[in-house]
């Protein structure tokens, strides 16, 4: 009697049409993984599914999606079961910024950046969690910001929503201890992709910091982690010494330096 092959584990990737979402997809598929793509850009993902296809051999599933929209997270988990998948990886990895004076942005701007940082990551973790503590394993990858550790003047609620993401992902990870199924922040600094364009934020000063890493680097510091069940990493060691020096600064003065980072530069 012929034998059945096992079938592949399976990682869904949110934010998956370029940057650090791709390579992390990228690092899956090299890994042994089926994947799942979901982003709002029908042509990217297809273009990346062929991609991983042609070069890994796996099976790519492409979910076109908006996770800005609140009824996202289960149409996506519903898709995916209607696919007959099951989903051993996540991983969160959509998010935008939103630059500027919080009282001068538009509160439609500011909510949709909540529903998609913070409220789709967290339901979606909801939904894939007790299907992994039942099978007895997992892995959560919440890609985070080393701007969750600090106030962030000019970006105040994209920093907020990345200060949640590092505790969320720490407090849940803890309540996992001995179930084989972990979740892991990713919290890089400046990383050479279209956020920051896409936020608003060009010609900031932090934009221009040295030491800078693109988007595979820190995709395969984040892999690794989450692969070890680490709670939280962060790529660069310039990066490290940059938080720990905030851990030990008074609060005002971090604030300070923080605004200064966000503000554009001198014409």
């Amino acid at each position: 009697m012929a034998t059945v092959p096992a079938a592949r584990p399976v990682a869904l990737v949110t934010g998956a049409s370029g940057g650090i979402g791709l390579e992390l997809a990228r690092l899956a598929a090299k890994d042994g993984h089926d994947v799942i793509l979901v982003a709002r850009s029908a042509d990217k993902l297809e273009e990346a599914a062929k991609y991983l296809r042609g070069m890994y051999g796996v099976r790519t599933e492409v979910i076109v999606a908006d996770l800005a929209d609140p009824e996202t997270p289960v149409a996506i988990m519903e898709e995916v079961a209607r696919r007959g998948m099951t989903v051993d990886v996540l991983i969160n990895n959509a998010g935008a910024g939103l630059w500027g004076l919080f009282g001068r942005q538009e509160p439609r701007q500011i909510l949709d950046l909540i529903q998609l940082n913070l409220t789709s990551l967290t339901h979606l973790t909801r939904l894939v969690l007790p299907g992994m503590v039942s099978r007895h394993r997992g892995r959560i990858l919440n890609v985070a910001s080393a701007g969750g550790f600090a106030p962030g003047p000019l970006m105040a609620v994209y920093f907020a929503t990345k200060a949640y993401v590092i505790h969320f992902s720490e407090a849940v990870n803890n309540e996992l201890r001995g179930t084989q199924v972990t979740v892991t922040a990713l919290c890089p600094g400046p990383v050479a992709t279209g956020f920051g364009a896409a936020a608003g934020m060009n010609g900031v000063h932090l934009q221009e910091l040295p030491g800078a890493l693109d988007a595979a680097a820190v995709a395969r510091v984040g892999y690794r982690a989450m692969q070890r069940g680490r709670p939280v990493v962060v790529p660069g060691l310039a990066m490290k010494a940059l938080i720990l020096a905030g851990k030990v600064s008074p609060r005002f003065m971090v604030t300070h330096i923080t605004r200064w980072l966000q503000e554009r530069k001198a014409t």
